[in-house]
């Protein structure tokens, strides 16, 4: 299955009277890199939590946001009351006095002041965060997921269209490659007729038939064009809704396997009409390498 790497999702939910969320959003990277933000008490979840989301996000670049706002029993039990009337404090004194009786208080910032919540208290809140956290991430990476999904079906079309063009260009090839011969060789009996002419001779028939097969030799393309159907009979499989693996780097791989053969073609080939048709082929085999950045 195709799948881009843009993608949003989020996830909140209570318990024991706290208020907990995770966003997570994702963007193209040629890796997979993952941010996460996490309120100061929390910090120590950071690398489970980068851990949990690398195993359902496989590629791009990764922020995931966690807000925790503590209260109830939690709250309750945790704060040092001292500490937070201290630093309450020292905040409404900060502010002028007009301003004083209509301040608000951010309960997440005055619990991220040193000494506001006791370290005992602080390694409670993680364990008791921990279970809550990681299911919400889940969730989160599931919304995620779902959108990837969503975008990578119109992504998948748009590659399929190029694999068609590439498919009919190259029936193209395969059949006009046979007449570039015949063609070849009536070019070069007119060319040789008209030297020999100037000395009352004519073009011996061996002497042509022999250039003519060295020139059917050194321009077949019949290898590159069974190889580049292969890769196009790859290609469909890869961007088929029954493939379980992330296909970005198969397609990146793919376009430059194409991109080879397609070049082969073109530089044994001296006929007009296979020319053009390389420079379709190439043309949709770059829109194919340019997708396979926007895909997992």
């Amino acid at each position: 299955m195709i799948r881009s790497m843009t993608g949003f999702g989020s996830a909140a939910a209570d318990a024991e009277g706290c208020r907990f969320s995770v966003e997570i959003k994702s963007v193209n990277n040629r890796f997979f890199k993952a941010t996460v933000r996490l309120p100061e008490e929390l910090s120590t979840l950071e690398t489970e939590l980068d851990t949990a989301v690398a195993k359902r996000l496989g590629r791009g670049s990764v922020m995931v946001l966690v807000r925790f706002v503590p209260g109830g029993a939690v709250a309750a039990a945790e704060v040092n009351p001292a500490a937070a009337r201290t630093a309450l404090t020292a905040l409404l004194a900060a502010l002028p006095a007009e301003l004083r009786d209509r301040a608000t208080v951010d309960l997440g910032a005055l619990l991220a002041v040193p000494g506001v919540l006791r370290t005992d208290g602080v390694e409670k809140i993680v364990e008791f965060a921990r279970p809550v956290l990681l299911r919400l991430l889940d969730e989160a990476c599931t919304r995620v997921l779902e959108m990837r999904a969503r975008e990578g079906e119109t992504v998948a079309r748009e590659l399929a269209r190029f694999g068609e063009t590439i498919r009919a260009a190259l029936a193209d090839v395969a059949i006009r490659a046979p007449h570039a011969s015949n063609a070849y060789q009536e070019r070069l009996r007119a060319r040789m007729n008209s030297l020999l002419a100037e000395v009352g001779a004519t073009a011996a028939e061996q002497d042509l038939l022999r250039e003519v097969a060295v020139f059917a030799e050194r321009s077949d393309v019949a290898e590159e064009v069974t190889r580049l159907n292969g890769h196009l009979d790859q290609f469909a499989q890869v961007i088929s809704p029954t493939h379980a693996e992330p296909a970005g780097r198969t397609l990146d791989f793919l376009a430059q396997e194409m991109l080879r053969e397609a070049n082969t073609i073109a530089s044994k080939s001296q006929d007009v009409e296979i020319a053009r048709r390389v420079v379709e082929m190439k043309t949709a085999i770059d829109r194919i390498k340019e997708q396979s950045a926007n895909v997992e």
